[in-house]
């Protein structure tokens, strides 16, 4: 039996592709996707708003729907107008396109508590990047 010696460059060339096959950049919807929530909230409705969205939260966190952070909800008054901010993270971007009928029943609340602003609509979704996380 011949023993062969594989040369060593061969060797760091081997560990190099197999760790390089595993940083190919996976499909986009395996990606994680922060998003804007902006819901600008009916008058009188506020209350249930800010309701409906802590709900979603709950709710998308026990399915395992979003990652725990960025978390974030903000509230906006200008006179008689209320507008909330939230700022989430989906697990991957594939998620929201195929939510459970409990997210989707919460989502059409959201819809019926919400009224357009202008040229903007009630609930609008923005994909959104993080530039800065100061934790």
């Amino acid at each position: 039996m011949k023993i062969r010696h594989i040369p060593a460059t061969l060797i760091v060339l081997g560990a190099t592709l197999t760790q390089a096959s595993s940083l190919v950049a996976r499909p986009r919807s395996e990606e994680p996707e922060t998003v804007m929530i902006t819901l600008h909230a009916r008058a009188g409705a506020e209350a249930e708003v800010a309701q409906v969205i802590a709900r979603h939260w709950d709710t998308a966190r026990r399915l395992n729907m979003i990652r725990e952070t960025p978390h974030l909800t903000l509230r906006t008054v200008e006179g008689s107008q209320t507008d909330f901010v939230e700022i989430m993270t989906w697990r991957d971007a594939s998620v929201p396109d195929s939510a459970p009928a409990e997210i989707q029943q919460i989502w059409a609340e959201m819809n019926r508590l919400v009224e357009k602003r202008g040229a903007t609509p009630g609930l609008r979704i923005e994909q959104v990047s993080i530039v800065t996380d100061a934790r």
